[in-house]
C-alpha cells in the first residue's frame, strides 16, 4: 500500500499529459481530489492495521517504510492537498492554468510522500529536492514581480541548503560507508567527538532549518508565502515546508542525531528565537498573508523547542503540533484566499466589516486563530500544553515560560487581524462583497471541523492515538 502513494501521482501526471488535452484538462482537478481522498483513506486503513501486501513494492528497491510518525505526515499531506485543490479550483482561472497547477501539486505529492516514507539520507535528500522544485515553480506561478522575487529568494536559500545537505551526506558516507538512518545513527553514537561527524551533523541541521524557514534562516519565507498564488500558499504553508524541513528534522534528531546535547541546545535556542521573532514581526504586518507567514515561523518554533527538549513527551507534542499547525495554518491561508478573491486585496488597512458579508470565512477564521493561540478546547491548545509540560518536567522553566507568554502575543496579533478584516463597519468599496465560492468554503469547513474535532476528542486521543506515536522513538 506504500508504493502507490508514490506511483499513483506519477501515473496521473503521465496519463494527464497524454496528447488528449481537451479531456485531461477537465479531469485533472477530479483526479487530484480522488488521489487526496484515497491517501486519507489509505492512512486510516494502515493505522487500523489493515495493511495489504504491497504488490508493486517488489519491483522497486527504495526501501519504503511506515511508522506512526509517517502516518501522521501522510494524513497531513492528504488533508492539506485536498484543501489546496479545492481552493485552486476556485481561484485559478482557466482550464489550462488549473491543469498546470495540478501537475505541480502531483509532483509535490510525490516529493512529500517520498520524504516521509524513506529511511535513507540520500533518498530523503532526493525527495526533499523534488518538493523544492515544485514549490519554486508554484511560488513563481503568477509570473509577476512579487512572485518572481519570492521565488528567487526561495531558490537561492534552498540551493544553499542543498549544498549543505549534500556535503553532509558525503561526509557521512565517507565516515560510515552507508547512508541509511540506522547505520548513520549507529556511527554517530560511536563517533562522539569526531570533528567530521560534528561538521556533518551541523551542515545537515542547518540545511533543514533553511528548508523549514526557521530563524535565522527565514528570509525567504514571508516573501514566498505572500507572493505565491492563494492555493499554492495553502500547500506551502500547510505542509510542503513542514515536510521538507521540520519533519526531516524530527526524523533525524530522533533516529540519527539522538541524545546529542549540542544539537538539543541549538534546537532550544533556535526554537525560542523563532517563536519570539515570528510573533513580534507578525504584530507589525499590515498584509494578511505576511502576518500569517510570520505567524507560521513562530508556531514552527514550538516544534523546534520541543525537539530540543528531547523527551518522549516533548517529541509527541512536537509531532502533534506539526499536525495541528498543518491544519490551522492551512485554514488561515484558505481564509486569506477567500478574502483576497472576494475583496481583491490582502492589505488589512483596506479591509473591514467582512464578518457580515462572509460569515463562513469569519467563523472558520476565528476557530483557526484561537487554535493557533492555544485557546482551549481547540487542538492547538493541547499540543502547546504537552510541549510546555514537557519543558517544565525537564527543568527548562525559562523556555516553558517564554512559550506561554508568546501564546499571549499570538492571541494579540491574531485578534488584531480579526478586528481589521472582519469586525466593524464595512470598508469603503466592499459593500458588494459576498461569501467565497463553494470550493473555498468547503475546504475551510473541513479544516475547521478537524481543528474542533481533534480538540474536543483529545482526552480519548491522548492514550489511543498520541501515546502510540512515540513507538517510532524506540
Amino acid at each position: 500500500m506504500l508504493s502507490p502513494l508514490l506511483l499513483l501521482p506519477l501515473l496521473a501526471i503521465i496519463i494527464l499529459n497524454l496528447p488528449i488535452r481537451s479531456l485531461t484538462q477537465k479531469l485533472s482537478v477530479w483526479v487530484g481530489i480522488g488521489l487526496s481522498l484515497w491517501q486519507i483513506v489509505a492512512v486510516v486503513l494502515l493505522a487500523m492495521g489493515h495493511e495489504s501486501a504491497d504488490a508493486w513494492g517488489k519491483y522497486f528497491t527504495l526501501g519504503l517504510s511506515c511508522d506512526n510518525l509517517t502516518l501522521v505526515l501522510l494524513m497531513s499531506i492528504g488533508i492539506v492537498t485536498l484543501a489546496t485543490i479545492l481552493v485552486g479550483w476556485q481561484t485559478i482561472g482557466g482550464e489550462k492554468q488549473r491543469f498546470g497547477f495540478m501537475n505541480l501539486v502531483f509532483v509535490a505529492m510525490i516529493g512529500m510522500n517520498g520524504t516521509v516514507m524513506l529511511a535513507d539520507l540520500f533518498s530523503l535528500y532526493i525527495f526533499i529536492e523534488v518538493t523544492a522544485v515544485a514549490s519554486f515553480i508554484l511560488i513563481a506561478f503568477q509570473r509577476n514581480t512579487n512572485a518572481l522575487e519570492g521565488a528567487f529568494k526561495y531558490i537561492i536559500l534552498s540551493a544553499t541548503a542543498t549544498v549543505m545537505m549534500l556535503l553532509s551526506i558525503s561526509i557521512i558516507l565517507l565516515v560510515v560507508g552507508d547512508t541509511s538512518f540506522a547505520a548513520a545513527g549507529s556511527a554517530v553514537k560511536q563517533s562522539q567527538g569526531n570533528p567530521l561527524v560534528i561538521v556533518a551533523i551541523g551542515l545537515f541541521i542547518c540545511g533543514l532549518l533553511i528548508k523549514g524557514g526557521v530563524v535565522p534562516f527565514h528570509g525567504w519565507l514571508p516573501a514566498a508565502y505572500s507572493a505565491a498564488p492563494a492555493a499554492a500558499s495553502v500547500l506551502l504553508a500547510g505542509i510542503a515546508t513542514k515536510t521538507s524541513g521540520i519533519y526531516a528534522l524530527i526524523r533525524l534528531t530522533t533516529s540519527v542525531f539522538a541524545n546529542n546535547e549540542s544539537v538539543n541546545s541549538i534546537l532550544l535556542l533556535a526554537g525560542t528565537i523563532s517563536i519570539l521573532v515570528g510573533a513580534f514581526a507578525a504584530i507589525g504586518q499590515s498584509d494578511f498573508k505576511k502576518m500569517l507567514a510570520y505567524s507560521s515561523i513562530s508556531q514552527v518554533g514550538y516544534i523546534i523547542l520541543a525537539l530540543g527538549c528531547g523527551t518522549n513527551l516533548a517529541i509527541i507534542g512536537a509531532v502533534f503540533h506539526l499536525f495541528n499547525h498543518s491544519i490551522f495554518k492551512s485554514l488561515l491561508f484558505v481564509n486569506s484566499a477567500a478574502v483576497e478573491t472576494q475583496s481583491g486585496t490582502t492589505d488589512m488597512n483596506k479591509l473591514g466589516g467582512l464578518g457580515t458579508k462572509m460569515p463562513v470565512t469569519n467563523a472558520t477564521s476565528l476557530i483557526a486563530f484561537l487554535s493557533t493561540a492555544g485557546v482551549p478546547p481547540l487542538a492547538g491548545f493541547w499540543s502547546k500544553l504537552i510541549i510546555i509540560i514537557a519543558l517544565w518536567q525537564n527543568n527548562l522553566h525559562t523556555y516553558a515560560t517564554i512559550a506561554v507568554l508568546a501564546s499571549v502575543l499570538t492571541l494579540a496579533y491574531l485578534l488584531l487581524m480579526q478586528r481589521k478584516v472582519f469586525f466593524g463597519k464595512v470598508a469603503e468599496g466592499l459593500g458588494n462583497v459576498k461569501e467565497a465560492g463553494w470550493g473555498i468554503t468547503t475546504a475551510a469547513s473541513i479544516l475547521a471541523a478537524i481543528t474542533v474535532g481533534v480538540g474536543v476528542t483529545f482526552p480519548w486521543m491522548f492514550n489511543s492515538v498520541l501515546m502510540p506515536i512515540s513507538s517510532f522513538l524506540k
